[in-house]
């Protein structure tokens, strides 16, 4: 019996949380190379027009790596086979600042599905709001399974 990705539609995963620490900020700059000092001090983010040190444009995959759903849990919800799913593509749409000593909460929906030359396209889009409860970021992520 063949299954219906499309039924997928609407799920929307446990919410989660991420506070931002300065130390995650500056591992990730170091790990991809960015020597902006706006990462690395609070003088220099702050002198930059900043509140504190910043998250890097794509810090949030750090975040929903290590509080959002895992890849386990992906697979076992979307029903999908492990061996046959490649990340397509990463969006990020930036609504405010994030930066260390917020507190982000994120949801993930799925919000498209649809099977193309036998190909599964998963759509997922996570809000993240911070502490105060404002949209701070949108992200939307590709997940495709191989025939």
């Amino acid at each position: 019996m063949e299954r219906d990705i499309t039924a997928k539609v609407g799920f929307r995963f446990a919410p989660f949380q991420f506070a931002i620490e300065r130390g995650k900020i500056k591992e990730f700059a170091l790990a991809i190379g960015d020597e902006n000092p706006i990462y690395y001090s609070v003088e220099a983010a702050r002198a930059a027009g900043f509140r504190d040190v910043p998250i890097q444009p794509t810090f949030p995959t750090v975040i929903e790596m290590w509080a959002g759903a895992d890849f386990d849990e992906l697979i076992r919800v979307l029903e999908l086979d492990p061996m046959k799913v490649l990340h397509g593509e990463q969006e990020y749409e930036y609504v405010q600042d994030i930066v260390a000593g917020d507190v982000i909460t994120g949801q993930t929906e799925v919000t498209h599905a649809a099977v193309k030359r036998g190909m599964s396209l998963i759509t997922l889009k996570t809000t993240f709001s911070n502490q105060a409860g404002e949209v701070v970021l949108h992200a939307t992520s590709l997940i495709i399974e191989r025939p």
